[in-house]
């Protein structure tokens, strides 16, 4: 991979994966190219995890205390937290399913469930699989806290859970085998260093927070807050609002934002549908693309898009293909391997550089 197709950054080597660098062979056949065979982009195969962290914490078969199943023959639930309508989200679930495909599971042992934003409706459709006998979960968290009954159900039939995405406030080998997802607060100050850059070091930012009641907001936010000050002193942080993660509301609260500081030099959004949100409202209120310097976070097709026109500045990706590594890292952890309790991934990242050029690369 080329240092500028996909721009790779390495975040923080905190108790990442190398055991399962291979599982993401895929994503290494060369992301410089346009497509990898069908017409797909090669970047859209799997994620690439980081080297684990010496000493990291990693779990067993025998530690975890389960029985050796094999995933290609097992009945696997997923449930996923919001509607498929985010681009995010539709790449996910679809990674998901493509995997198990792959894999030769049979469709009828794939259970896939959608809590549309509901946190008792999650809760509920996970222990309704484990009910079901289920004998793998991966889920996408909708919250981080409140996961209490289905710890218990699930141990009690010793059904390991991955999370990714959204990480679980739990213990790991315990409540649950294993977290796959990005650096979060390491996102957060990639997207400070762009903003910085951006400014020129000073000016006034607005910050459109994701949903509240996670860690990736928690993260983001905080990554963003510490390194601005850091590195930008003179970068001012005047206005932060929750745009809940949502298009509409990312521009509603924008519009509220350019009403009351119709003179903001920049505005951080904790995902892109927010910053897509956010360029409509700088267009209703008469912003000409760039007057205003939006930088996010995920990678969809539409933000990357929005930097070749001039209205986002800069994307930081997280990458939403979990289905490879999430089946690669049950099939080791059943064959007795040890497995990380946070696998984190390399994400990329777009700006006017490569943006043009990597179009295809994004979800």
């Amino acid at each position: 991979m080329s240092a500028m197709s996909g721009r790779w950054r390495p975040a923080v080597l905190s108790l990442g994966a190398a055991l399962l660098l291979a599982s993401a062979s895929a994503c290494a056949k060369s992301e410089d190219g346009d497509s990898a065979g069908g017409g797909t982009p090669a970047s859209a195969a799997a994620q690439v995890a980081q080297s684990a962290a010496p000493g990291a914490k990693t779990c067993t078969l025998d530690q975890f205390g389960g029985t050796k199943i094999d995933p290609k023959t097992a009945k696997v639930g997923f449930s996923q937290s919001e509607k498929e309508a985010n681009p995010f989200r539709i790449a996910e679930t679809q990674s998901i399913k493509d995997e198990a495909a792959k894999l030769g599971i049979p469709s009828g042992n794939l259970q896939t469930t959608n809590a549309a934003s509901q946190f008792n409706k999650q809760i509920s459709d996970v222990e309704q699989m484990i009910d079901s006998g289920v004998q793998l979960l991966i889920i996408a968290p909708l919250n981080s806290d409140g996961w209490d009954s289905v710890f218990a159900k699930a141990s009690a039939k010793k059904i390991p859970i991955v999370t990714i995405d959204r990480k679980i406030n739990a213990s790991s080998c315990t409540d649950y085998l294993t977290f796959i997802g990005s650096n979060f607060e390491e996102q957060g100050k990639r997207a400070a260093d762009k903003m910085a850059a951006a400014l020129g070091n000073k000016g006034s930012v607005a910050i459109l927070l994701g949903a509240p009641g996670n860690n990736v907001t928690t993260l983001r936010t905080k990554g963003f807050k510490d390194q601005i000050a850091k590195v930008a002193p003179d970068v001012k942080i005047v206005f932060e609002q929750t745009g809940q993660f949502s298009r509409e509301e990312g521009q509603k609260v924008s519009e509220q934002l350019l009403q009351s500081n119709p003179d903001i030099n920049g505005i951080y959004a904790e995902n892109d549908e927010m910053a897509l949100g956010a360029e409509v409202a700088l267009k209703g209120a008469g912003k000409k693309p760039g007057e205003v310097k939006i930088v996010s976070i995920d990678g969809t097709k539409g933000a990357v898009q929005a930097i070749v026109d001039g209205w986002i500045y800069a994307v930081i990706e997280s990458n939403p293909r979990f289905g490879p590594l999430a089946f690669s890292t049950a099939a080791k952890f059943f064959n007795g391997e040890p497995i990380p309790e946070d696998i984190i991934i390399s994400d990329r990242e777009y700006d006017e550089s490569n943006a043009k050029a990597d179009l295809n690369s994004a979800y």
